[in-house]
C-alpha cells in the first residue's frame, strides 16, 4: 500500500475532496500538523503541503517552517512526489530557490486561470475555463528549470511543474462546499479585513462553482497520481 503524508498548518485546511480520492486509490495517509509534530523529515511515497495563513517566508516568527524547508527541499531534489497547494506551492517554490513575498492583492474567491500550453498539455487541462477557488495574498517567482502552466490577472504565477514528480498549485481544487464553511469561521477576520469579500458572497460562489469543479478536480489529481 502506498504512504502518503499531508503537512498541515489549520486543522480545517485539509486534504478535502483528495482524502476520500487517494482512499479509494489505496493510499495509506497520515497527517502532520505544523508546530505540534516533527516536518523535519517526510519519508513517504508522496508528500502533500497544505495551505495556511501564514507566509512561507516568515521563519523567523515560526521557526519549525525551516525544518519544513528542508524536508521539501531534500524531496525535490531526490526527485520524489510532492504537491503543493497554497502556502503549500510557495513552500515548494522556495524550497526550489525560488522568491516568495506578498502580491499586490489579496486574491480572495472563485475564478478561471489562463492556462500556459505546458498548462493545457498537464493534468490541468481538466479545468480549463472553470472557475476554481482563489485564497492568497502572497506569490512566488518561478523556480529555476520549472514550467509555468496557469496565471490570473494578478497573479502571473499560479502553478508550476518540476518534471513529473513535484505540481504547486496556488489555488484550491480540494477544497469542498462543506469544508469550506469552516473556513469561513476560521478566516472570519482575514475576510472582514479585504475589501469586496464577504461570507454571504462566498458561500454562494461556493454553491455555484464547487459541484462543478468537484469532478473536474478529481479528473486533474487522479491524471497527475497516474503520471507519479
Amino acid at each position: 500500500m502506498p504512504s502518503a503524508v499531508a503537512f498541515r498548518h489549520v486543522p480545517f485546511e485539509d486534504l478535502g475532496l483528495l482524502g476520500p480520492l487517494l482512499d479509494r486509490r489505496g493510499w495509506r495517509v497520515t497527517y502532520r500538523d505544523a508546530a505540534v509534530d516533527s516536518l523535519a523529515e517526510a519519508d513517504a511515497d508522496l508528500l502533500i503541503v497544505l495551505g495556511g495563513p501564514i507566509g512561507a517566508y516568515e521563519d523567523e516568527t515560526y521557526p519549525w517552517l525551516r525544518d519544513e524547508l528542508r524536508a521539501i527541499e531534500r524531496r525535490l531534489a531526490a526527485g520524489r512526489p510532492t504537491l503543493g497547494i497554497c502556502l503549500g506551492s510557495q513552500l515548494m517554490a522556495r524550497a526550489a530557490g525560488g522568491r516568495v513575498y506578498p502580491g499586490p492583492v489579496k486574491e480572495i474567491g472563485w475564478s478561471a486561470l489562463t492556462l500556459t500550453e505546458a498548462g493545457r498539455d498537464s493534468s490541468l487541462g481538466a479545468v480549463a475555463g472553470a472557475p476554481v477557488l482563489h485564497w492568497h495574498g502572497d506569490t512566488f517567482d518561478l523556480p529555476r528549470g520549472a514550467a509555468l502552466l496557469a496565471s490570473t490577472p494578478p497573479y502571473p504565477h499560479q502553478a508550476f511543474s518540476l518534471g513529473r514528480h513535484a505540481l504547486g498549485l496556488q489555488f484550491h481544487l480540494e477544497a469542498t462546499a462543506p469544508g469550506l464553511e469552516r473556513w469561513f469561521i476560521g478566516h472570519a477576520a482575514e475576510i472582514a479585513a479585504t475589501p469586496g469579500v464577504d461570507v454571504v458572497s462566498l458561500r454562494a460562489e461556493t454553491r455555484r462553482h464547487a459541484p462543478v469543479l468537484a469532478p473536474l478536480a478529481e479528473r486533474v489529481f487522479t491524471a497527475w497520481l497516474d503520471g507519479i
